[in-house]
């Protein structure tokens, strides 16, 4: 690779000469011979040699900068004119205006050729970066990348172009308490973490003031034991897959070890309630299927790097006490699905009310798909969550 101090020795000569071809070569009485001079000249410096290797050098951005393409393309077509002209006054110099003509026009051609080969490198690199990457593990780089991951591994796209998911989460060091239950709402009460994080100090995010005003209003009422022994997920969630966040396969063995605790999950058929490739709605405890398939909730940009399966895996940890940079994102989700004003929980105590109110609270026959989501985000419409509701709204 030629060094600044050549390129810009380069730049600087090609310069001069185009200048020159400028001046002489469109001026109203070119001289043919001196044309053709500077023409060799250029052409002689902008081709390899013994002792001269600026054509190795000669790229986009030293033709971008001298204009030299632009010149010759100029000149050319006075050259033209001048040799019709020379035609009909049977000038000594339609020769010389020929031979002009013919060198001008090849050294513009191989000029034409070197920016037709650095684009095409340049798509060749493209190509191979591309391809690299689509082999990579890790999040995505591009939307490009993210999407024909999504492609390959043949997923919905609920949005497309896919939306990038959340960047690299981080992940505190220790993990705090299980959260507390109320014995009579059996809702749940969560603490912040201690802000220390794993990672470098440039990279560490500390999780405790962001999550602290959310969880005041974050009040499962359900564990993640108690939804999976319910029946939910179609008894697909913890089956194998291929994360187009991470471009990594999981096992189920690994994730459930990694997810769940044993005692969780003691007892249940495996196969039936956690791992099946096939959603199966009678599974499900209000036996309706409801929910976005795994690509749906990637594409949607849901999924976060730490947690490839979605929000139930990152509730699972978050309930063992572990906290993580994505704490924020996955609790105000929460919110606005199951939260005290979210739309799930307002749609169904607002049915539940049309059917008649308190007395319906636990009728199944009232909505049992958007009951089966709540079940999903932790939350069942108890008479405590049906009051608070109905207080909110002035319906009690």
């Amino acid at each position: 690779m030629a060094s600044s101090a050549t390129t810009l020795s380069l730049v600087k000569e090609i310069k001069i000469l185009g200048e020159s071809l400028t001046k002489e070569g469109l001026s109203d009485a070119p001289s043919s011979s001196q044309c053709a001079e500077i023409v060799a000249t250029l052409t002689t410096l902008l081709s390899s040699s013994s002792d001269n290797h600026h054509s190795s050098i000669i790229n986009i951005s030293i033709l971008e900068q001298t204009l030299i393409g632009k010149t010759l393309t100029k000149t050319i077509k006075s050259f033209k004119r001048h040799h019709r002209t020379s035609l009909s006054s049977s000038s000594s110099s339609t020769s010389e205006w020929e031979t002009c003509i013919a060198q001008a026009a090849a050294l513009l051609t191989s000029l034409k050729q070197i920016v037709s080969n650095e684009h095409a490198n340049q798509k060749a690199k493209k190509v191979l970066s591309f391809k690299k990457e689509l082999k990579e593990s890790g999040l995505p780089k591009s939307i490009s990348v993210y999407k024909n991951r999504l492609e390959t591994q043949k997923k919905e796209m609920y949005k497309n172009p896919p939306a990038l998911p959340p960047p690299s989460i981080t992940v505190e060091e220790t993990h705090v308490l299980e959260p507390k239950r109320h014995a009579t709402t059996r809702e749940l009460t969560f603490v912040c973490g201690n802000g220390a994080t794993t990672g470098t100090a440039s990279t560490s995010i500390s999780t405790s003031n962001s999550i602290q005003p959310l969880l005041i209003d974050f009040k499962p009422n359900r564990t993640p034991e108690e939804i999976l022994r319910a029946g939910a997920f179609g008894g697909t969630y913890y089956r194998s897959i291929v994360s187009a966040v991470t471009n990594v396969k999981y096992k189920t063995s690994e994730v459930l070890q990694s997810s769940v605790k044993p005692a969780w999950i003691q007892g249940l058929d495996e196969g039936t309630y956690l791992t099946n490739n096939t959603y199966v709605p009678k599974i499900n405890k209000f036996k309706v299927k409801c929910g976005g398939s795994l690509g749906m909730w990637e594409s949607s940009g849901w999924i976060a790097d730490c947690d490839p399966y979605g929000w139930f895996q990152w509730y699972c940890r978050f309930y063992q006490g572990r906290r993580c940079s994505d704490d924020e994102r996955q609790i105000s989700r929460w919110l606005k699905s199951a939260g005290p004003k979210g739309r799930f929980r307002s749609q169904l105590c607002n049915k539940i009310f049309a059917a008649g109110g308190m007395g319906h609270v636990g009728d199944v026959k009232v909505s049992p798909v958007i009951r089966q989501t709540l079940l999903h985000w932790g939350l069942e419409i108890t008479e405590h969550v049906l009051r608070k509701h109905g207080k909110r709204v002035g319906k009690l």
